[in-house]
């Protein structure tokens, strides 16, 4: 998870030797990276400015930017973590707002084998660095500040020319964590917070259909008093801390609820159970390693809700169309639903659809 740090850092080890040049020509605006190999995370000890997120830092376009909430000091940072080393040739960072403003003037460019221990690769110069690694193995690559700064800090891009190549996030989001009314509950939210962040593109690309742009910014709270176990809406999930004090391993939960913030229906007519369906569908099938458990058949109905409806929707997945849970989303998205869609999409009704499921668990 992008996450605020305490405590100092470490000092600066040998540099590298090698001198970085004044900023390169800014080339225009690249489309977003695919097929992406290996994963990232961004940690800072600095607060985010309005929905101006961290991930901006590194999702592949110039026109988005991470902008800190306050001036930074000395030996603040922002770190791009690699999920395991790669073989590393350059790295560039521009920093600076697209219409001027808040680059970093005072800073370096440092790089890490372990995620750990950092050395410098070079300093910026007129609001940029560009270094040569060599194709060294790194795991971490940081931008650290030198001296106070006198307004925020803007970070346009961070690029990484790497083998394998490290992938850029395609769908930047942000969670804000609120355990006010559970300081408790702050590890546990932290955890749960950065096993959604992960697993948000996943998300994403299981509910995307045409025109629709994820929301960038989440908030997440934990609270004592809250009777329920957790439920989202407008961008925003309420938990219980009660209950995830006791169940604590039940993070399921909270990737269900960022499933329903994706989900955004606005329209009426959507049958409720297929919505949870849906939420359950994408953890259970697609988040966590296990399945639900077994069903009985006779019990087993499509419009059981939750976990029930996530089993058969996987069957209709599996069985007749594999888009057909994105096809059900995308109607469901644009006020188009109605129960005619599952022949559209399948040839057969939802009824039909549903008794040759139960027949299928009877096997």
């Amino acid at each position: 998870m992008i996450r605020v740090l305490g405590g100092g850092l470490a000092g600066l080890c040998l540099a590298f030797g090698v001198v970085c040049s004044a900023a390169p020509p800014e080339p225009a605006p690249s489309p977003r990276l695919a097929a992406p190999r290996v994963a990232a995370v961004i940690e800072t000890t600095l607060a985010t400015a309005g929905e101006n997120i961290r991930q901006f830092a590194f999702d592949g376009d110039l026109a988005t930017m991470f902008i800190s909430a306050k001036n930074p000091g000395p030996a603040d940072h922002l770190t791009l973590v690699f999920e395991r080393p790669v073989a590393v040739t350059g790295v560039v960072a521009r920093t600076g707002r697209v219409s001027g403003g808040d680059t970093l003037e005072a800073g370096v460019l440092e790089v890490s084998a372990d995620g750990i221990a950092f050395e410098s690769l070079c300093r910026f110069v007129d609001g940029a660095a560009h270094g040569e690694a060599g194709g060294k193995l790194l795991k971490a690559v940081r931008l650290r500040t030198t001296a106070p700064m006198t307004h925020p800090l803007a970070v346009r891009e961070i690029e990484i020319h790497s083998t394998p190549r490290v992938a850029v996030f395609r769908h930047p989001v942000e969670f804000v964590l609120d355990v006010a009314d559970a300081p408790e509950m702050n590890e546990w939210g932290e955890k749960a917070v950065r096993v959604c962040e992960r697993q948000y593109e996943m998300i994403c690309d299981e509910l995307m259909s045409d025109g629709f742009r994820p929301p960038t910014l989440l908030r997440m709270t934990l609270k004592n008093d809250y009777k329920g176990v957790a439920a989202a809406g407008g961008g925003r999930i309420v938990g219980s801390g009660k209950y995830f004090k006791s169940h604590p391993d039940d993070i399921g939960a909270m990737v269900h609820e960022t499933v329903h913030c994706v989900q955004n229906y606005r329209g009426r007519g959507n049958p409720g159970w297929l919505v949870e369906g849906i939420a359950d569908y994408v953890r259970f099938f697609r988040y966590e390693p296990r399945r639900p458990g077994p069903l009985a058949p006779e019990k087993a109905r499509f419009d059981g809700s939750y976990r029930v409806t996530a089993a058969f929707l996987a069957f209709v997945n599996e069985t007749y169309d594999r888009q057909a849970v994105k096809k059900l989303n995308a109607a469901m998205r644009q006020g188009r639903y109605r129960p005619e869609i599952w022949k559209d999409i399948t040839g057969r009704t939802v009824e039909d659809l549903g008794r040759e499921w139960q027949k299928s668990l009877a096997r």
